[in-house]
């Protein structure tokens, strides 16, 4: 009789001993679901008895395994995200040359240009066409790598936040994106931008002293050393650490809001290319100050300037507040284009990835 009076509970789900346990039903068996998510599941588990424990573990693996996102293998991204980063700078390049030939032409020298409009008609004058492109190899040879580094990094810190379905919460986002976004500036960003601010500024002289890419370097190097592909690495890191902060929260927040309760939920690739280009419209606004300062930190005329808050104060003094939003235009114009193209492109090929590379 006092076997019968026992308490029991309840639960969906098979028994760790496989039997039917009183309270506990057994339905067909659930697929198995990859071990890191029952590790992830079993650290909220611990407290309860050991039947329970087990039929609520396997209640999250079930709903992890039907219904969550598949964690992407950060070799996968790293693969995706250099194909994706080489196929969107082609696209974009003259954006960014103009952004950047706006933001180092100085009210004081006077400016050349008066608008995006009669920057392009001066380019194609002098340079044709081609000259829109000058500068390209640098950031070609930079954003495979670059964009390569940001993902790999990115699932690689969040995949052990995520929860047993795979879903990434807003503020975890945020804090992957800021360390993606410094990782890419240390080792990738920072010397990939000196270069294409020193070719596309020698440029702008009478007599450019650079023939080319490779040229460019083994002169800037062989005259500044190393170090000299390192100017403004402190403005870099705060322009990128901000930068991808701000892109993969607004990303993942669209991404959860628009999934909902059903992490199963496919997005179209225009429905991600609409949410990429809200989180580079929201990174452009929310950072140009900082990149117009990196960009005068790695001109030719760098040199004018102690350290990245001695170049903030000059330009605020010399050209006022609104000269820290120069370029912001062709910049919005390129970032949109840039994050929607990158997103669409790094989907797409990790879904073409888990069909021919099968990993955990």
């Amino acid at each position: 009789m006092s076997s019968l009076l026992k308490p029991f509970s309840v639960c969906a789900g098979p028994c760790e001993s496989g039997g039917a346990r009183r309270g506990c039903s057994t339905p067909a068996a659930a697929p198995r679901a990859p071990s890191a998510r029952l590790a992830a599941a079993a650290a909220g588990l611990s407290s309860l008895p050991l039947h329970q424990r087990s039929c609520a573990a396997r209640r999250n693996l079930a709903a992890a395994a039907v219904g969550g996102r598949k964690i992407t293998h950060p070799g996968k991204a790293i693969l995706a995200g250099g194909i994706a980063g080489g196929i969107e700078i082609c696209i974009t390049f003259p954006t960014e040359y103009v952004k950047t030939q706006l933001q180092l032409d100085e009210r004081a020298n006077p400016p050349r240009y008066r608008g995006i409009g009669d920057c392009v008609k001066l380019t194609v004058q002098d340079h044709g066409l081609r000259g829109l492109y000058r500068g390209l190899s640098s950031l070609l040879y930079g954003s495979i790598p670059k964009s390569a580094m940001r993902f790999g990094t990115f699932e690689m810190l969040s995949n052990p936040m995520r929860d047993a379905t795979g879903r990434l919460d807003n503020t975890r986002s945020l804090l992957c994106g800021l360390g993606a976004g410094i990782a890419e500036a240390v080792v990738v960003v920072c010397p990939m931008e000196t270069l294409k601010v020193k070719l596309i500024h020698d440029q702008c002289s009478l007599r450019p002293r650079y023939r080319g890419f490779f040229h460019g370097v083994s002169e800037i190097i062989r005259e500044q050393g190393v170090r000299g592909t390192y100017q403004g690495l402190t403005a870099t890191v705060l322009k990128q650490g901000t930068n991808q902060a701000i892109r993969f929260y607004v990303m993942n927040a669209l991404r959860n809001w628009y999934k909902g309760d059903d992490p199963r939920r496919e997005m179209h690739p225009i429905v991600t290319a609409t949410f990429g280009a809200a989180a580079g419209a929201a990174s452009v606004f929310g950072n140009t100050p900082l990149d117009v300062v990196k960009t005068r930190m790695q001109g030719l005329e760098a040199h004018r300037y102690k350290h990245t808050v001695d170049c903030a104060f000059q330009i605020l003094k010399h050209e006022g507040p609104q000269a820290f939003y120069k370029g912001t235009v062709p910049r919005l114009g390129r970032v949109c284009l840039d994050v929607a193209i990158v997103f669409v492109i790094y989907e797409e090929v990790v879904k073409l990835l888990n069909n021919v590379w099968h990993t955990q």
